[in-house]
């Protein structure tokens, strides 16, 4: 969509001018008992994590998050792309509470139970691919990371890994040294792994001439080390922390073409754009593209620690007995959660739901790209984004200005990319379309305030 200045829609800047029918906010954010809580965390919790909004959350109502303060706040961030099916989904929370009433752990690895396979049975059936599967189970994405990678060296005997520009694939050491981002995520903890290259990307944002000189980078590098000492690559087909970066149509082609010439294991990272954000169950359906090894996690539980690696028979299968596993790896809540979840995702209204959000946020946010200082809104389905051209304006950061701004009066969103210079968004997919275009309403007087 082409915005001019002339073209574009007069709107407020003034956030507090939006009608507010879902948010209530009785306190300005923090209220006095989230401050005497966050008051409390500091005494008890360590500094090194990040607070983006120092608000307790009560309990949580469709899309809606209630505070102990009792302010109802607008979802825009889902904890992160978790909550996909609303923080307190009752379908989740009945079959949950089931399982707590007969047993909340056995480990799989002693002794087996039957949701457990059920996961792995509905991961096999859905994922991209038309080959003969095998699931394994963990905790993290950052386990299913480190799993896939073991897998792939198992299966051939290799040594490298490459993964590429603005990629985020968790905080442990080795998906550290996969990170692209340095600052919070790799900054003072190294030395890292070894045998890690990082590649080029072809954002659609910034190549308009298509993935091919990108894609040349990937096999000059290739080269250079001997395509045959590579065990994988490691991609989202939407990068994440990274900025929201959709590939130019054709790259994640390209990359499977390349991976399969030089017999390279292609991971896909569906972490956080799998299990229906996108519109689709993975986001890598949109390019008909299939992964040697697919990834989910986030959503996958609910809320509830689950990931899984998803992958070729003959791949997972190709690690001796015993080799993959791990103490807490498909916890029998965190399976009945899966359950739930894939029963909501099989209904087809949240798939539905996530392409509506999309078109919703293009309408309302787009517009604003006649403005100087916002340079992009991209993503697909419910993973949505905007980019900022500069990083810093007339009330300093952008991106942090705007993102504040709209948390403090009731829409709690986050911001990522390389510069922190963009805000992601990730509602729930059930949300209602009159919460949405409240939400979006507030983040975009915002954006023009914060532009002002």
């Amino acid at each position: 969509m082409t915005v001019t200045p002339e073209t574009a829609p007069s709107r407020a800047t003034d956030p507090a001018s939006v009608t507010a029918t879902a948010r209530r906010l009785l306190t300005e954010l923090p209220g006095p008992r989230s401050r005497e809580l966050e008051a409390e965390r500091r005494k008890h919790v360590t500094d090194a994590f990040g607070i983006t909004m120092p608000v307790f959350i009560d309990h949580a109502l469709d899309a809606l998050l209630v505070d102990v303060d009792d302010n109802h706040l607008i979802d825009f961030a889902s904890g992160i792309a978790v909550t996909s099916v609303g923080a307190a989904n009752p379908k989740v929370a009945k079959r949950a509470a089931a399982q707590l009433e007969r047993f909340t752990h056995a480990c799989f690895m002693v002794t087996e139970y039957a949701s457990f396979v059920e996961v792995c049975r509905w991961l096999n059936e859905h994922t991209p691919g038309d080959f003969e599967k095998r699931t394994a189970l963990f905790t993290t994405g950052a386990e299913a990371v480190e799993n896939a990678v073991k897998v792939a060296r198992a299966a051939t005997r290799r040594p490298n890994i490459l993964v590429f520009d603005e990629a985020y694939h968790g905080r442990t050491q080795l998906t550290m040294a996969m990170t692209a981002k340095e600052n919070p995520y790799r900054l003072n903890f190294g030395p890292f792994p070894g045998s890690v290259f990082r590649g080029s990307t072809a954002p659609a944002h910034t190549s308009p001439d298509g993935p091919g000189e990108a894609l040349g980078r990937i096999e000059a590098l290739l080269a250079q080390n001997g395509p045959e000492t590579f065990a994988a690559m490691v991609i989202e087909p939407i990068q994440g922390e990274g900025g929201f970066i959709v590939q130019a149509p054709g790259f994640l082609t390209g990359l499977r073409e390349i991976a399969t010439r030089h017999g390279i294991v292609l991971v896909i990272d569906e972490i956080q754009s799998g299990m229906g954000r996108t519109g689709k169950l993975f986001a890598s359906e949109h390019e008909g593209i299939a992964g040697d090894i697919t990834l989910t996690a986030k959503a996958l539980g609910a809320g509830f620690p689950l990931s899984a690696a998803t992958g070729r028979a003959e791949l997972m299968n190709a690690v001796h007995t015993g080799g993959l596993g791990g103490t807490y790896a498909g916890n029998p809540v965190a399976c009945e959660a899966a359950l739930a979840v894939f029963e909501l995702l099989e209904e087809g209204t949240l798939l539905q739901n996530a392409v509506s959000i999309e078109t919703a946020v293009r309408e309302r946010l787009e517009p604003l790209m006649a403005l100087d200082g916002v340079a992009d809104v991209r993503g697909q389905g419910a993973m949505m984004a905007v980019e900022f051209r500069d990083s810093t304006g007339p009330r300093g950061d952008l991106a942090t200005a705007a993102a504040k701004a709209a948390n403090a009066n009731g829409v709690l969103t986050l911001t990522c990319g390389t510069n922190g210079n963009v805000i992601r968004l990730l509602p729930p997919l059930g949300i209602e379309a009159d919460v949405l275009d409240e939400g979006l309403a507030v983040l975009e007087a915002c954006i023009r305030s914060a532009l002002s």
